[in-house]
């Protein structure tokens, strides 16, 4: 189905297209041509610059602007020795500054600077004894040519165009108007300005694609991030949810079993039991519906009871097996910690090994368990890989998992390689005191 507008005449495409071409050459060489857009500083961070001494570099950024520079000096001095211009000495250096001045525009108004570069050429062709073919001299053809590289380097592509295009009629129809057309010099301006334009044209193209590639690929790091979060997170809801659901499960039973302990209760007391466990099963509920929106659908409920500490002997014989030397060392007066507590130190334990199996095979690990007054400490570190095994490349999930497990706790992490060139995890988790109420009678 097409819809059509009353009353309004569609244009052609043909007008459309000339339309946005006019627009296009509006946008990009007349509006605001003579804004003020200086010319910024190169990148010392390339792969060639970067090899250069400390101080040589940080001058290194200036080298636009010496090309620019150095270009305009030569166009300076190719206009002070031109004999088409006759005159006195001074004469002959104020020609050649003329000359130069709209290559030196491009510095900080490159738009303008191309109109500027066709009036000077127009007015040096007036003075000139035409001896020289016109409208362009050795030092305007250079001026003109290299205007229109520096300012291709800084605009879109299309302008490029419209600058090669604008500089041929210029120089085809001007010398028509006054009489004086063998057309050698355009011919020679197509053609180098033509490879200039080109140049730089697919050299801005690839910078653009390139710079998209790395913003893209920037994109995609950070979503690949917030994936793996998400997916930690959703792994650590899931092993919590035994825990929790336990001690729930245990809160609903013995409320109901309660009453029946007591010999003739109070109506009251009976009446806080079935609160109590009608609360304790609502909560269960609850939760066991919560974290049915974080779990996939083919993931089963383990059937063991969730890994604690005292399983830390079973992982290390596991590892050991595995082909890592790992010693472990506990510190401090062994204690029951809270069963959260207890899980997370086990999951940081058995990732650190296996960050240690993937990334420095046949090294030799340690594990410490430190039993403090405040919390638990944890310290894994493993040396050098050594051997002929190549380490394995991970998805980088561990430590992100890791963290989420520490933050969870509110405890502090550190990891990062050692002085010898292994790597180490320390992670500190903090455990509050039970308060006295709590303490079981001695």
């Amino acid at each position: 189905m097409t819809e059509t507008t009353t009353g309004v005449t569609p244009r052609s495409p043909e007008l459309r297209l000339a339309s946005g071409l006019i627009q296009s050459l509006r946008d990009d060489l007349l509006t605001d041509a003579f804004a003020y857009r200086p010319l910024p500083l190169m990148r010392t961070d390339g792969p060639l610059v970067r090899r250069l001494p400390q101080g040589i570099r940080a001058k290194a950024a200036y080298l636009p602007h010496a090309v620019v520079v150095a270009t305009a000096f030569f166009v300076t001095v190719l206009a002070s020795t031109d004999s088409s211009y006759g005159g006195p000495p001074l004469q002959f250096l104020l020609l050649g500054l003329l000359a130069a001045a709209p290559v030196l525009m491009t510095l900080v108004r490159p738009a303008g600077a191309f109109w500027v570069v066709l009036a000077v050429t127009t007015a040096l062709s007036m003075v000139s004894d035409r001896t020289m073919t016109w409208p362009w001299s050795p030092s305007t053809f250079l001026a003109t040519l290299a205007v229109m590289t520096f300012v291709a380097v800084r605009v879109r592509p299309r302008a490029a165009g419209w600058m090669w295009v604008i500089t041929l009629l210029y120089g085809t129809v001007l010398p028509v108007l006054v009489g004086d057309w063998d057309g050698t010099t355009v011919a020679p301006m197509a053609f180098f300005s033509a490879v200039a334009l080109l140049a730089v044209t697919v050299r801005n193209t690839r910078k653009e694609a390139r710079r998209a590639v790395i913003a893209q690929q920037e994109e995609t790091a950070v979503e690949r991030d917030r994936r793996t979060l998400l997916e930690e997170r959703t792994t650590i809801a899931r092993e919590l949810h035994d825990v929790v659901a336990h001690h729930m499960s245990v809160v609903a039973i013995q409320a109901e079993a309660a009453p029946y302990r007591v010999k003739n209760p109070p109506p009251e007391l009976e009446a806080a039991f079935v609160t109590i466990r009608e609360n304790a099963v609502a909560a269960l509920t609850e939760l066991r519906r919560v974290l049915g929106v974080v779990r996939s659908a083919d993931y089963e409920a383990p059937d063991a009871p969730q890994p604690t500490l005292a399983s830390l002997d079973g992982l290390l014989a596991n590892v050991r097996e595995a082909g890592l030397r790992v010693d472990k060392t506990v510190t401090g007066a062994v204690r029951e910690l809270p069963q959260g507590v207890e899980l997370s130190a086990y999951r940081i334990i058995q990732e650190a090994l296996s960050n240690s199996l993937r990334h420095a095979p046949g090294a030799v690990a340690g594990v410490e368990v430190s039993y403090v007054l405040g919390g638990l400490g944890i310290r894994v570190v493993n040396g050098p890989a050594s051997g002929d095994v190549r380490p394995s490349p991970g998805a980088g999930h561990g430590i992100t998992g890791m963290r989420e497990r520490v933050a969870m706790l509110e405890g502090e992490m550190t990891a990062g390689e050692t002085a010898a060139g292994g790597y180490e995890v320390a992670v500190f988790i903090p455990v509050r005191s039970r308060p006295q109420s709590e303490e079981e009678p001695a």
